[in-house]
């Protein structure tokens, strides 16, 4: 709960975006290929990383800040990768994807050191 919280959140505001987009100011772009995918994804692996940080229990040797930041570096790749083989992404933004990591990384960081961490605290999991 305390991993998928975050991410679930985020993205039913950006689906909510989307439904907007796409029936208020109909935007006829095919925004499902690049939504979809996404809403069904990140928050499950959100959570089976926080999993894993959880179960490594005392043996952990990385803060949850710096567990969570890892996750982007497994994120970035696996999404490129899927969204060339689909064909639902221009081969020129791979580039700006690379460049936009390190702002990503960062993000995560703090989102896992501070939002993550304080609902694993109050389950009691951490």
């Amino acid at each position: 709960m305390a991993g998928i919280f975050i991410p679930t959140l985020f993205m039913l505001l950006l689906f909510a975006g989307f439904c907007t987009a796409r029936f208020v100011i109909d935007v006829n772009v095919p925004l499902e290929k690049f939504v979809v995918f996404p809403l069904a994804l990140v928050p499950n692996l959100w959570g089976v990383w926080n999993l894993l940080y959880v179960a490594l229990g005392g043996r952990r040797r990385l803060p949850l800040g710096l567990h969570g930041a890892l996750l982007p570096l497994l994120l970035l790749p696996g999404a490129l990768f899927t969204a060339s083989r689909l064909g639902v992404f221009p081969p020129g933004l791979a580039g700006a994807l690379w460049m936009a990591l390190p702002l990503a990384v960062i993000g995560y960081y703090l989102v896992w050191k501070y939002f993550v961490g304080f609902f694993n605290r109050m389950l009691g999991v951490a």
